[in-house]
């Protein structure tokens, strides 16, 4: 009967290793899939923009991840600073290009014509739509959402891009979101 208590103990402790080696395994850095342009995707958000309708804004254009994209202006002055020192960038993620990557590519709907690039002061470069610099929203929770539209923080006025390059001035949003910076 002892051997056959061992056995069953050890066999258990078997069971029990592959469970948690299973449970710990793999795919815990990737992404969960989700419904939109971003499914199956490996692109970097800053690689690729298209066009995506999006509810209570219309046709806008988007990332690589099909999330919203914002830009920031100010009394008229277009590419207001959003910065990490300032903390805006962790409300307002900026959309660098990943290493190797040195221009965006148009997708659906946008015009290749209005992509372009700016280096900053931090040394990486950025892409633009129109002149723009590009961010996304931290409160929109995925594709399909402009929940940043219209919101005035970090010294100027959040708004979306048409396919035109031109801020989308719509009452969705702007009901706070920052810091009122």
């Amino acid at each position: 009967m002892r051997r056959f208590s061992a056995r069953s103990t050890l066999g258990a402790c078997l069971v029990a290793l592959v469970a948690a080696v299973a449970g710990c395994g793999g795919g815990s850095n990737a992404p969960a899939p989700s419904a939109g342009p971003e499914s199956g995707s490996s692109a970097s958000p800053a690689s690729t923009f298209s066009v995506a309708s999006v509810s209570g804004v219309g046709n806008v254009v988007v990332d690589g991840k099909g999330r919203t994209v914002y830009i920031l202006t100010s009394g008229g002055h277009v590419n207001v600073p959003c910065t990490d020192a300032s903390g805006c960038t962790k409300l307002w993620p900026d959309l660098p290009f990943p290493k190797g990557t040195s221009s965006a590519k148009a997708g659906s709907g946008l015009k290749a014509s209005l992509l372009g690039t700016k280096k900053l002061s931090d040394g990486e470069t950025y892409p633009t739509y129109n002149g723009w610099l590009l961010y996304e929203y931290a409160g929109d929770s995925g594709s399909g959402q402009a929940k940043g539209e219209g919101i005035t923080s970090f010294g100027g006025t959040w708004y979306v891009l048409n396919a035109s390059g031109n801020p989308v001035k719509s009452s969705a949003g702007g009901s706070g979101g920052g810091n009122g910076y």
